[in-house]
């Protein structure tokens, strides 16, 4: 099952008046900073609480039309399995220690045995703590979340999509605070971190720094193994470990000539084209135009769905494919 590509003669998707009506003055665009040529932190702007941010009342409003509105979607977080514990274990009186390396694959087996499927370990650069926000500790371990391909192309107005997504978000958050606690219990400090609401790092540029893979077109990860069909979740913490390394397998390559997500995406919020946002030239999803038709269809995963990367068996392939030709090209 595939979603659609909108028809390039349908009337281009506008927000509903209800929605209009709830959007701030000023640009999503302006608030992550595209256009700055200057680098800094991210600044808050979804998915943290609502009166912290300028889109609170709009993305209030989504919570509350999809609870009332959509009982078939109403408290996912509930469901799935539910999201672990509400509270993290106490930090054990006791600290036990071991080497860097000896830690690092303690905690990477303990992530893989305990509902993550991908692991990777950064050192948390300042860059990635949203103003405003505080990070103590040196550390930050990435998990990634698989989601099951058919489900997740089983856009609104079916709820495929929407409970797929839930699923992994659910299911990251309990990975997250399982590996937390792990790490507690053994005298250390880590805190989870799960998805969608955001914590004080942004995930992607700590899973890009940490071998998850490259940014897509679409504004999500591309891995080798997964294509963009996964979630993140993460924890932080000072338990001494070794970091991994990016992983440049030719997906940024692939992204240049493809157009998939692109003509897929129904508010055409993929740009065809890089741009400058913080400082940085890369991918940028147009947030003005995208977040809109995400809050008036529950969350919108499209671009992911048709990617060429998520089709089941392909990214491996395709990744041989655009490192070979990386290698060729010296």
């Amino acid at each position: 099952m595939s979603p659609k590509s909108p028809d390039p003669a349908a009337r281009p998707y506008k927000p509903s008046d209800e929605q209009k009506q709830l959007l701030p003055d000023v640009s999503g665009n302006a608030i992550n900073g595209r256009g700055e040529t200057a680098v800094r932190r991210p600044s808050p702007i979804y998915w943290h609480h609502p009166s912290k941010i300028a889109h609170g009342p709009v993305m209030k409003w989504m919570l509350e039309r999809s609870s009332r509105e959509q009982p078939t979607i109403d408290r996912l977080h509930e469901k799935f399995g539910g999201r672990g514990p509400a509270e993290p274990a106490p930090v054990a009186d006791t600290r036990i220690d071991d080497t860097a390396e000896g830690w690092t694959a303690r905690i990477k087996a303990f992530a893989l045995e305990n509902e993550a499927d991908l692991v990777g370990i950064a050192r948390i650069h300042p860059i990635w703590v949203f103003e405003g926000y505080k990070v103590s500790h040196d550390w930050i371990i990435v998990l990634g979340i698989t989601m099951d391909q058919p489900r997740l192309a089983a856009v609104w107005p079916e709820a495929g999509s929407v409970e797929e997504v839930m699923a992994g978000y659910n299911r990251g958050d309990r990975a997250a605070k399982a590996l937390a606690d792990h790490i507690r219990g053994q005298g250390w400090d880590a805190e989870g971190h799960g998805g969608p609401i955001a914590g004080p790092v942004t995930m992607i540029p700590a899973a890009l720094a940490c071998g998850f893979g490259e940014l897509g077109k679409h504004g999500s990860i591309i891995n080798r193994t997964y294509g963009s069909s996964f979630r993140l979740a993460a924890v932080t913490t000072s338990l001494p470990l070794i970091a991994d390394t990016p992983d440049i397998f030719g997906a940024d390559d692939f992204c240049a000539s493809c157009q998939v997500c692109a003509r897929a995406c129904p508010p055409q919020a993929i740009a065809h084209d890089k741009q400058t946002v913080r400082g940085t030239r890369k991918w940028y999803v147009d947030f003005d135009k995208c977040v809109p038709y995400f809050n008036e269809t529950y969350g919108c995963g499209i671009c992911i769905a048709v990617c060429p990367w998520s089709r089941p068996g392909t990214a491996p392939r395709l990744a041989e494919k655009m490192s070979r030709r990386k290698s060729e090209k010296g």
